[in-house]
Parts: structure tokens; sequence; C-alpha cells
């Protein structure tokens, strides 16, 4: 495995003609599986026209476009299918729909869309983030346009009448940076930064008030941006002055903090404020309320205006909202108040589970793929936080493949042994993914693949070394024997042919004795064999499958020839000719079992068909003579006398 790394950065203009700086930073890695991963950076303001230029990959990764193309490019997973496309023909990335960044990523900075494209043959995966640049497109704005607040006019300059904060929705300069207050004849304000870096503004009194002079007030709060051009929010305060009292309520924090877990049930105490009030009686009674919340915050927590305490109404959700902040009021029964802000931490509880998304499957995939071959490659995600979020996967055991961490949340499933498809023609492979929650939650992906087959296996005959007989006098085309081989391969590479092996038997081409189908392997005789001309002979057939290249073996077939009683016996002694007989003396005084002569005949058939018997058919005095069953041999079965016949006619009759 060999890795190489490649940095470009560029400096470029945008065509919607706002200046735009490119970074691009590629990651290849080159395994001998033959995947490529790596990862392209470009940056792009929000609000561009739909169809703007965003990167040119094609160029910036030095891939020919029509690379691309026949590689069948296409954006795989991530969160920004619906903002940028691909463009396949020219290679590059286009803004798919408007990309409002703040309706993205909120107050989160940077903002980015992460995406993944890949390619096939070979396979590259390529991980791209767009980074959202933020346009001053929002001005700071209030939960409410107009307040209304009642202050005693005994309130002592110094008093914090108001605590408050604007939203904006942008990011950095853009966001919000001041506020103003206008008129100032009796109130100022302070400018202050929360734990988060929000800023927040105080409102104090600063001259004394005097109902009888002036009962009702209008101030203008405005807040301001830093975005060019500068935009703005107003609120404006309706104050209505009240007769004295003397002490208003101090909270005892100016900002109070507390945390709860998400998915708490619902009356969980989250935390108690609590502020106090020197006076006595109504004046001195404090009760609690919520300012300025917006309403699906309201809906989540409840306050009782009594206790200052704040529990669980709704469903509270990590994922959806991290941190909650609560303006709070405390007032007195005689008009007078102090403010505070709650701000609430949600703690993030492991209740995801793991996604699991097969992002490219490969399958079937050959028998004879090498070790670390990219089968399939998922992305896994939980979208928990630390370690309930972080995710380890597995397969399972005991069969050839391996999962490899490629890119971030992306495994690779790779070959990692021999593969036969003889043994096993498809494995079931189960993805598992677990958290490192503390109690941890599981999913799982089961995959089927296919192996595909390879001709890695050669027909086999039943037997090295057939034996097959066929009667002499057989009719040409008749079947003699048939052969049958296995090949253990799979479609085209287990199709059988079966091929007569050219030889030659007594001189002549094998061919001209034998045929076999070249289908079914049956042999058939291509002329009558004559048994007393050829007894056996040999042949040798070869099995071979239809695999590229092909494989064959081969067998060897005796055949022997059977006899058949297709010949008479032959008498060779006595000769005889048509117009003669043969004379044997036998003298008077012969002794009984005399040997008059001996018939000798032979028959070119053999075994059975061979064995001759030997009959008298017709004698002159069968009571003289007999002739030997097996040999043939004529003796006297009796003495000669004066009264036999000088001449015996005998007629041998030889039968096989």
């Amino acid at each position: 495995m060999w890795n190489s790394m490649v940095w470009f950065e560029a400096t470029g203009s945008a065509r919607n003609g706002r200046s735009l700086k490119r970074q691009v930073q590629a990651f290849i890695l080159v395994f001998l599986a033959q995947i490529i991963h790596g990862q392209i950076r470009y940056s792009i303001p929000e609000e561009m026209r739909k169809g703007s230029f965003v990167g040119n990959v094609a160029e910036d990764l030095g891939i020919n476009a029509k690379r691309m193309k026949s590689g069948g490019a296409r954006i795989v997973s991530g969160d920004s299918s619906e903002y940028i496309r691909l463009d396949v023909d020219k290679g590059t990335l286009v803004v798919g729909e408007r990309i409002d960044r703040e309706q993205l990523c909120g107050q989160t900075s940077p903002c980015s869309l992460s995406f993944e494209m890949i390619m096939m043959n070979p396979m590259q995966l390529l991980s791209i983030v767009v980074e959202i640049l933020d346009v001053n497109d929002n001005a700071p704005f209030f939960t409410e346009k107009e307040i209304k607040i009642e202050i005693s006019e005994s309130t002592l300059p110094g008093t914090r009448i108001l605590q408050e904060s604007a939203t904006d929705p942008d990011v950095g300069i853009n966001t919000l940076q001041g506020y103003t207050l206008y008129p100032t004849d009796h109130f100022s304000i302070k400018i202050q930064t929360g734990p988060d870096g929000s800023k927040y503004v105080e409102m104090y009194l600063y001259a004394p008030l005097d109902r009888e002079k002036r009962d009702n007030l209008v101030l203008t709060l405005t807040a301001v941006d830093g975005g060019e051009p500068q935009r703005s929010g107003a609120l404006q305060i309706h104050i209505t002055v009240l007769d004295a009292n003397d002490n208003g309520p101090i909270f005892m924090h100016p900002i109070f903090k507390a945390s709860v877990t998400e998915n708490a049930a619902t009356g969980t105490v989250v935390t108690t404020v609590s502020a106090t009030d020197a006076d006595e009686g109504p004046y001195g009674h404090v009760t609690y309320h919520f300012a300025r919340v917006p309403p699906d915050v309201a809906e989540l927590f409840s306050l009782d205006e009594n206790t200052g305490k704040i529990t669980v109404t709704g469903q509270i959700d990590y994922e959806k909202n991290k941190q909650y902040e609560l303006g709070l009021q405390a007032k007195d029964q005689g008009g007078q108040m102090d403010s505070t802000k709650v701000i609430i931490d949600v703690i993030d509880v492991n209740d995801n589970v793991p996604l699991i998304t097969l992002t490219s499957f490969s399958s079937p995939i050959s028998e004879d793929s090498i070790s670390g071959t990219t089968v399939a490659i998922i992305n896994v995600k939980d979208i928990d936080s630390g370690k309930n979020g972080k995710v380890e996967c597995s397969i399972n055991t005991k069969i050839p493949f391996a999962i490899q961490s490629s890119l971030k949340s992306y495994y690779t499933l790779v070959t990692d042994g021999v593969l036969d498809r003889e043994r096993n023609a498809e494995y079931n492979i189960t993805f598992t993914a677990v958290d490192e929650g503390t109690q941890p939650l599981s999913a799982s992906k089961t995959i089927t693949l296919r192996i595909s087959d390879v001709n890695d296996n050669a027909p086999v005959f039943e037997q090295s070394l057939y034996s097959a007989t066929v009667m002499e006098n057989n009719v040409p085309a008749v079947s003699v024997f048939s052969v049958k081989a296995h090949d253990s391969d799979w479609g085209q590479n287990a199709r059988m042919s079966y091929v007569l092996i050219d030889s030659q038997f007594n001189g002549n081409p094998i061919s001209s004795y034998i045929s076999v189908n070249a289908e079914t392997g049956a042999i058939q005789a291509v002329r009558s064999f004559d048994y007393e001309q050829t007894k056996s002979f040999e042949i040798y057939i070869k099995a071979q499958d239809g695999g590229s290249p092909p494989l064959s073996s081969n067998a060897t077939v005796k055949i022997s020839i059977q006899d058949q009683n297709d010949n008479t016996p032959q008498v060779l002694y006595p000769v005889q000719t048509s117009s003669s007989l043969v004379a044997e003396m036998v003298p008077r005084s012969a002794d009984v079992g005399y040997l008059v002569t001996k018939v000798v005949a032979v028959d070119v058939d053999s075994g059975q068909n061979a064995l001759l018997s030997y009959k008298l058919q017709k004698a002159t005095d069968r009571a003289l003579f007999e002739v030997g069953l097996q040999n043939g041999e004529i003796r006297n079965i009796r003495q000669v006398t004066d009264k036999d016949a000088v001449k015996q006619r005998l007629t041998v009759v030889v039968e096989d």
C-alpha cells in the first residue's frame, strides 16, 4: 500500500460577484484493493443562486471529467443532497437549492455541509466538505416588539430595571454587537457578555422618577450587528411609574445556571431561583414570572410563581436543543422588580441507537478476488454526543472478510482470505455497531454477498479407466457405452463437452471405429466389428469445460469385442473332396477299442462357440463302431467277424 497527499489552495471569484476563497484538501489513499479515499474542502457564501458554481472536483483532483461519468460518480450520503448537486458531465459541484446558513447550522460556526462522492471501477470514495460563509442577511430581533414595566417612583437610582437580550441568527461580525437606548434622561444601559459569549443588556435607573410629573415613559432599546450594511432591531419599553415602594426584589444571582438530562420525566425539578425584598407585608412578598420566553420553550418548563421552582413539563431532547435560556422577573406587590436569566444545559443521554447505512455494495464478487478487495462501504452514525455518540463497528467472525475504518464514520468491508465458491456460494455478513455509552446501544445490518464462479476446477471422470463390451457383427451406430464427468464449477464453467482424442488402431484413425457424443459422453460404434479380426482396443476421451481458458481431464475406455457363433467347424482330417470318400483299413483281428482313425476339426470362433463335438450320423453297422464325442476318435466296439460286411460306410458330423 502507498500513500500520497496533495494540498491545493486557490483564490477565485464566485459567479455571483462575491469574493470567494476556495481551499482544497485532497488526501488520496491507494489500497491494494484499488479503493481510493480522499477529502476536498470548499467555501461558498450562503444565499447563492440555484446552479451557482461551487467547485471543480475533477480539476482539483486531477481526474478527467469523462472518468467521473464512466465511473458513475454520484453523491451517496451526507446532509447535502438537496443543497449541493453534482454535474457529472462537467465534473463540478453546483448549488442545488437555496442555502440558508442560519437554518442549517443556527449559531454553530463554522457551518459546513459534509457528504461523500463515490466512483466505481476502481472504487473511489471522496469526502467533500462545503463551508457555508455567513452573509449579513438577518437583523437582530427581540422576542417581543414591546414590553410593559411598572416602576415605583421611589426606586433608587442605580436599580437594575431590566435584563434583556436580542437574537441574531448570523455569526461572527454579522451577529449582534451592541445595544443603544433612547431617550436616556432617566435610564442607562450596560452591555454584558454571557458565559456563552452572547451579549445582553441591563437597564438601570440613574435619575429619580416623579409619578406626579410624568407617570408614563416610552423608551426604545435598539440592538445592532456589525455587518455591512448594518442591521438593527428595536424593542419599545413602556414604563408606568407607580407610587412609592421603598425596596424592590433582588435576585441572589444575575444569572442562574442549571442542568437537566434529556428525556427527564415531567415534574423533574431543574432548579429554584430566589430573590429577596427588604420590605414587609405585601411590598415584601415576591412572586416569580417568565419574561419573554418563546412559546416552544414555555411548553417545556413551568415556573412556580411563589417558590421560584422550575420544573420539566415537556419532552427535552438534547439532539434538538443543547441549551435553553429563560428570562425571569421577581416582582413585589408594590410594582418593583428585578430581572435575571436562567441558563439550562441539557445533558445528553444515550437514547439513540447507531444508524448503519450501506453506501456502496458490490455483489457478486469473483472467487479469485485477492485479499483486500473492497466489497462494500458503510456509514455509521450516532446522533448522541460524547461517548454516547462514539461508535465501533464489527462483523461476524469466521468468515474471510474484515472491516476497516476509512474516513470518519465510514467503514470498508474487504476480503480477508481465500474465497471458494464451491465451498461457500454466498455469505450473510452482519455489521454490528455499538456505541460507548454507559449502557451501550447497538444496531445491526445484514447483507447477503454472492460469490461468482471462476473456472478453477477441471472436470473429473467417475473413473479413470472404463471397460466396455460390444457384440461382433453389431449394427453401425449401436450404443457401446457412456462416460460421465463432473465439474464443481458453475454455469458456463461447468458446461461439459466430450471429445474423442485422436489415435491410431491397425493403421486407421480411431474415429473410423468409434464416435463420442459431445454433450452426453455416449460412445457409439462407427462400423461392424469382427471378433476374429479385432478382439479389443482402447480409446481416450477428453472431458472439457466451457470456461476461459477451458480445463479438461482424460479417461481411458477399453472396448472388448464379444464373439458370436458365426463360423462353422472345419474338418482338417481326413481331407475330403466332393467326389471321393476316405478309406481306412481295419484288420479283422483288431481288438475291441482299436483306433481306426481320428476326425480332426477346428472352429475359428472362441469360447463355447469353439467347443466341438463329434457324432456318428450314419453307419453300415452301428453296433461295430463308435466316435469319441470330444476327440473324434473312431474305434470298434466289438470284435470284427466274418459275417460283417467288408466295407463299412461311416458318416461323422462335427458340431460346435
